[in-house]
């Protein structure tokens, strides 16, 4: 069987942060006939050369070269490429990992497209991936139609016979961005390059003690020297005109301007901050004429024309003004809508702790606003020299509500609707606000870049952007009063699954729960009293309001837990929708069965794996041939006070296994 994907990863000294990664490999949904995994040991010193060692003794697709200590993963790479006998070559750090059908996936897609690289999605651990590029899937990208160049990391899979056929390879030795020089011309030579979004193919990872190579501190002078290569490479693969300015301006966004920005900037020792910026200026003024800076945002442009003015001095003060940016988030509304929840929030950044403001531009004929950085006028008339644009280009600003995760850090864009409101400031003429409002759905069947979203824990973040400022928030923690009505679960899908909207504890932010996979259905359920519920007619019939949200009905179960000698059984219920919101549990209950006894109550709801019941904190108690509902403890309490039955201990006991389990949900909260 012809190997369709050899896997290489450069190693050297991982420890066992090597293992998440081997695991993943193992794990992988293609046959371990059609790939291979190269481990290329580069002189490790830990104890990963036996590891790898047994490894590759225990599985015939698993192999690993020895070699000398080369400085860094140009060389390794490139004798994983020399070995490799797959159709297609996927690069893994040996601290990243893979998902379980990423090879599979992207093999896939790239044959379906004749693609000759395939970018799968990225998530990342600690560590920044791209985001606009995993916004949908793309079969057909390039980096005239897609923000390819944002992603330059070697983590992709590439068709060995295009690497052969333009002898690509990795410059070697100890150096920096060599990756930048290989993706960028890969992107430039592919015939076609294929985005896959819709699956998690790969997790970047930061280290606990931080000892990626990429989390180092590096020499700026040999630095911005790998990174005029890149540039080269673009300017011999490219016509000078607005793609190439385009290309470059990756590089001056990414690593130049925004390492001098806000905190990123202050932190830095003020003698690295002074080398930093010296062989910044160096290249800025060297290699990039004044279309590569004109595209940029107007935060960033202001930086970039104090970058190429030498201005040291005005990029810090700009920095402590940035510094001080947040974006804020109001949860206005929440509530489920055919399926759908729906999120209505607004947004806006703040300075220094006060809402931003603009000011209008009393000069320009239209609807023109300013930015009003803290800059002497000596430093904003050098920057209007360099052709560098300060207005505010408010009508393109947006915030998107992301769900991301929590284990993994997958996260995914949900559809927004919005729009963009003027506040004018009380006393000061010309000044405004601008607050977005938006309303989002997400449909859990669909949210995940259209599948639908596993199980776990999704918390839900905003992310505003506006005038070069791109940051994200958590919402929920400041929310309208009504909003508290509209925070129910639903059974969503066939078969179904809950999605429990709630409150973190302690911040207070918005999370969703997919699959019960924390106790807090049991809280949602526990202010029911036994006013809510009736047991009428014969058979008797339980009829409650519960706040879930269905669509039609859904085929459910009551569990009826006996308390003291009552025994244990269940009944089959149903829940349906009720016009003036949540649901309407029935069940029919065995009368004949439930003569004499007490019994809490309990709703089990459809689940893909163990069944997790939820407490509704009511009973049930057989009185006089009727079944009478009641609080637990109040049912709790009258077994106490009667006493041992038939030499079992005192129910007390029972009580306090109640408050054990009470101190259990409670302590879920804090997930």
């Amino acid at each position: 069987m012809p190997i369709k994907v050899s896997v290489v990863i450069p190693v050297y000294n991982p420890g066992p942060y090597i293992e998440d990664c081997i695991a993943s490999l193992l794990r992988q949904s293609l046959p371990d006939n059609e790939y291979e995994a190269i481990f290329v040991n580069d002189g490790s010193t830990d104890g990963t050369p036996a590891r790898l060692d047994r490894l590759a003794a225990e599985h015939p697709h698993m192999h690993v070269i020895h070699q000398e200590a080369s400085g860094w993963s140009g060389k390794p790479r490139n004798t994983g490429i020399a070995a490799a006998k797959g159709e297609f070559i996927q690069f893994v750090d040996n601290d990243d990992w893979l998902g379980d059908e990423a090879l599979e996936r992207m093999y896939n897609y790239g044959v379906e497209n004749n693609a000759d690289v395939i970018v799968g999605k990225m998530a990342g651990k600690g560590r920044p991936v791209p985001l606009e590029l995993f916004r949908k899937n793309r079969p057909r990208a390039s980096v005239e139609n897609a923000p390819l160049i944002d992603s330059l990391t070697p983590h992709k899979m590439f068709r060995k016979e295009f690497l052969d056929r333009h002898n690509l390879r990795y410059m070697e030795g100890r150096r920096r961005l060599e990756d930048h020089v290989f993706v960028t011309e890969a992107y430039l030579r592919a015939g076609n390059i294929s985005v896959l979004s819709d699956y998690l193919c790969y997790y970047h990872i930061k280290r606990d003690d931080a000892s990626n190579a990429g989390f180092q501190r590096f020499d700026p002078v040999g630095y911005f020297k790998n990174l005029r290569e890149a540039l080269d490479v673009v300017e011999e693969l490219t016509e000078p005109g607005p793609l190439r300015d385009r290309l470059f301006r990756r590089w001056l966004r990414s690593e130049m301007v925004e390492r001098m920005r806000g905190n990123r900037l202050l932190k830095l020792p003020a003698d690295y901050r002074q080398e930093l910026f010296d062989e910044i200026h160096k290249v800025v003024v060297e290699r990039f004429g004044p279309g590569v800076a004109a595209g940029l945002q107007p935060t960033q442009q202001i930086v970039a024309g104090l970058i190429a003015a030498n201005r040291l001095g005005d990029i810090e003060q700009f920095a402590q003004w940035e510094a001080g940016i947040r974006p804020t988030g109001a949860l206005e509304s929440l509530n489920w809508e055919n399926g759908k929840l729906r999120i209505g929030f607004t947004a806006e950044y703040t300075a220094g702790g006060e809402p931003m403001t603009f000011r209008a531009d009393d000069d320009s004929d239209g609807d023109k606003s300013l930015l009003a950085p803290p800059l002497p006028q000596t430093s904003l008339d050098a920057i209007a020299l360099l052709g560098a644009d300060t207005s505010a280009p408010l009508n393109k600003s947006k915030v998107d509500l992301v769900v991301r995760e929590r284990d993994t850090a997958a996260e995914f864009f949900q559809p927004v609707e919005l729009t963009r409101e003027k506040v004018a400031v009380e006393g000061r003429d010309g000044f405004f606000r601008q607050i977005l409002r938006a309303t989002a759905a997400v449909d859990p069947l669909t949210a995940a870049n259209g599948a639908e979203l596993g199980s776990g824990i999704w918390d839900v973040l905003i992310r505003l952007s506006s005038c070069g400022w791109t940051k994200e928030t958590r919402l929920g923690s400041v929310r309208a009063d009504g909003v508290r009505q509209g925070r129910t679960g639903a059974l969503v899908g066939s078969p179904e699954r809950l999605v429990l909207p709630y409150w973190t504890d302690p911040h207070g932010n918005l999370s969703l729960d997919v699959g019960q996979k924390t106790n807090r259905l049991s809280y949602d359920l526990a202010g029911l009293t036994p006013a809510e519920v009736t047991v009428t007619g014969d058979p008797a019939r339980l009829t409650a309001a519960l706040p879930l949200h269905v669509q039609g009905k859904a085929d459910v179960t009551l569990k009826l837990t006996g308390l003291g000698e009552s025994p244990t059984s269940t009944v089959p219920a149903v829940l349906a929708d009720r016009p003036a919101g949540g649901s309407e549990l029935t069940a029919d209950l065995p009368v004949g069965e439930l003569a004499d006894g007490r019994w809490r109550l309990e709703l089990i709801l459809p689940a893909a794996g163990k069944e997790k019941p939820a407490a509704l904190a009511l009973a049930l108690q057989a009185e006089r041939g009727a079944l009478v509902v009641k609080p637990v403890a109040a049912v709790a309490a009258a077994l106490a006070a009667k006493g041992p039955e038939r030499g079992k201990p005192p129910v007390v006991a029972r009580k306090s296994t109640l408050r054990r389990a009470v101190g259990k949900l409670r302590r879920a909260l804090k997930k």
